[in-house]
């Protein structure tokens, strides 16, 4: 896609070719509107009854730009897919777009791995697109979200798995009496055993400092629903696997089933991005806040203006912010320009090279961001200017966020925020809003957590999401 007049403003030095997706939407449908756009309405589907409508429009037939639309309309659907998650797109609008969409899905590796994920593995159904002439046919939107979480009273575990250590803490009436922090390394584990052992020996930990257990919850990088595991990097050596096993395929998927068997007490376990999003709700006392951790992938949660969390997905290290042609690739999906490259430890890693920075190229990518956070501490300039791009893209990124999620609060975290560098970051993203999009400027605040969260703030979030009988 020819995307030169398309660029932003302000140039990430360290990857000049940035091509930010909010400006190209932006600009994408100014100029449709201006040529008489063609109105379309795309509308997602769950499983469970919900729908999710987004409306935008393309050039006509006519326009020199529509030989454009079909890739502007699989970006759109790639981010809701992301954002929201749904097994059935209908299109309201020209069946060649609906067309185009089947084919990707059905004929491309990049669309085959969204169709799959989506249909067989999250919803378990088939994956489809239809099309329908006008939006009056589509089915109405309906929409569900949940108070989970602020849940404080009695003695609770609460923990947060991530790819490269596991943390747990005991919680009584919402204090923080123990914590914990083991580095593992779970991905390569093909034996759900392991992960099952793991679990049991850091759940005991903190029950060894309780009087009793209450309730038991508990957050982890993927995607999680009724508490059974649907997609997650954890358990990528059992899910993934060249041949799959499938008793041990479905003793990963129930393995938070099977402990909350074992341990008898309300046990609640969500995507890693959503308590973070709850426990910036809880610190902040407001809603619409979109959090979004910069760790060793891009973990993303929101809650919404009540302070509730959806049935959304929001794993948006999967969608793109980026639309250059060549634009780097997400190892996992294969796609090019999505969240993990520009927000996280792998974005660190392949922006050394182009800040001139050498390392061992053995060293793996939480050892090169400790390097790089030294030499931040020493003074470094090529450091700097890696803090500076990524907070250019974050500043492009949040912009584009904006248009699928209502923010008034942005919560940044993760290990490559720590130091000097994450202030650099959010400098940076709020220059890019002052600078391209003031009205977002004058509508976000960013945050980072305070000391006291970032030490048992997701942990205390965690501790809080299980309901127990009484408490409600």
């Amino acid at each position: 896609m020819n995307t030169s007049l398309f660029g932003g403003r302000i140039v990430p030095e360290l990857d000049p070719e940035f091509s930010p997706s909010s400006i190209f939407v932006r600009n994408f449908t100014q100029a449709a509107k201006a040529e008489g756009g063609v109105p379309v309405t795309i509308a997602l589907e769950q499983a469970n009854g919900s729908v999710f409508h987004f409306e935008t429009v393309v050039f006509p037939e006519s326009s020199a730009y529509a030989k454009y639309n079909p890739a502007f309309i699989e970006r759109l659907v790639k981010f809701l897919l992301w954002s929201r998650g749904g097994y059935r797109v209908t299109v309201a609008g020209p069946a060649y777009l609906a067309d185009y969409l089947r084919k990707h899905y059905a004929e491309t590796e990049v669309g085959r791995f969204d169709a799959e994920i989506m249909g067989g593995r999250i919803y378990e159904k088939p994956f489809e697109v239809l099309n329908v002439a006008d939006a009056s046919q589509l089915p109405a939107p309906k929409e569900s979200t949940a108070p989970l979480g602020r849940h404080f009273k009695g003695c609770r575990i609460g923990f947060d798995l991530g790819a490269s250590d596991r943390k747990v803490a005991a919680v009584i009436d919402g204090e923080v009496v123990f914590s914990e922090e083991v580095v593992w390394d779970p991905v390569k584990q093909s034996d759900p055993e392991w992960h099952h052992s793991e679990f049991m020996a850091m759940l005991n930990s903190a029950k060894a400092k309780l009087p009793r257990v209450d309730a038991i919850g508990g957050s982890a990088a993927g995607v999680y629903v009724d508490n059974r595991v649907k997609v997650a990097s954890l358990f990528r050596g059992v899910l993934d696997a060249p041949v799959k096993d499938p008793a041990k395929v479905a003793a990963a998927k129930d393995v938070f089933l099977r402990l909350r068997d074992e341990w008898k007490v309300p046990f609640e376990v969500v995507n890693d991005g959503e308590v973070t999003a709850l426990a910036g709700s809880i610190s902040l006392n407001d809603g619409a806040v979109l959090g979004i951790a910069l760790g060793s992938s891009e973990a993303v949660g929101y809650c919404t203006s009540q302070g509730n969390i959806t049935t959304w997905l929001n794993e948006l290290a999967f969608a793109p912010v980026d639309v250059r042609e060549g634009a780097p690739k997400d190892e996992w999906s294969g796609d090019a320009g999505c969240g993990v490259q520009y927000f996280s430890q792998q974005c660190v890693g392949r922006l050394l090279k182009p800040a001139g920075i050498e390392c061992d190229e053995n060293l793996k990518l939480p050892e090169k961001l400790k390097f790089v956070q030294q030499l931040m501490a020493e003074g470094d300039a090529r450091a700097r200017k890696i803090y500076n791009t990524i907070g250019v893209f974050m500043g492009y990124g949040v912009a584009h966020y904006a248009s699928f999620y209502d923010i008034r609060h942005i919560l940044s975290l993760g290990r490559v925020t720590s130091g000097e560098g994450g202030a650099i970051i959010l400098e940076k993203a709020q220059e890019v809003l002052k600078a391209e999009f003031p009205e977002l400027a004058e509508k976000i605040a960013f945050h980072t957590p305070s000391e006291r969260d970032k030490r048992h703030g997701q942990a205390i979030a965690a501790a809080s999401l299980a309901v127990v009988p009484g408490q409600e």
